[in-house]
């Protein structure tokens, strides 16, 4: 295996795992956004689903964010009758966005982050004494 391509996987692996980190990010923006007239809909927390790619150029797969989607979790309700998005009863539609979950898989996709910058920088820095060996 050559050099170059531990660097691209590695790239690869921190594009996947910087998007996962901006749909975290985003979810636990809105887990408090409703909807704005009775019965609506809140924000629905997102999810990403990640794919190997094969690279044709060198031979290898290389991890993609496959998809990201909604996760179908129902819709908590929390009585706030003071709501614009209150019902009859004075319940409103809550996301289904779990702040202890969202930390739990940001604390993941920031270890896997970290793994492949080491791992970046290990081969970077291989290839930097390669080339001071060749002077």
């Amino acid at each position: 295996m050559d050099i170059t391509n531990t660097l691209n996987i590695s790239a690869a692996g921190l594009d996947a795992q910087s998007t996962r980190l901006q749909v975290i990010a985003e979810n636990m923006a809105n887990a408090d956004t409703t909807g704005t007239t009775p019965g609506s809909a809140p924000y629905q927390r997102q999810t990403v689903t990640f794919t190997d790619q094969m690279d044709q150029a060198a031979g290898m797969p290389l991890v993609q964010v496959g998809q990201i989607g909604t996760d179908p979790t129902p819709d908590p309700s929390k009585y706030d009758p003071g709501n614009p998005a209150a019902n009859a009863q004075g319940y409103v539609k809550m996301p289904n966005v779990n702040a202890m979950v969202e930390m739990m898989d940001m604390q993941q996709a920031e270890r896997s982050y970290s793994a492949n910058l080491a791992v970046l920088q290990a081969s970077h820095s291989m290839l930097t004494k390669t080339l001071a060996l060749l002077q």
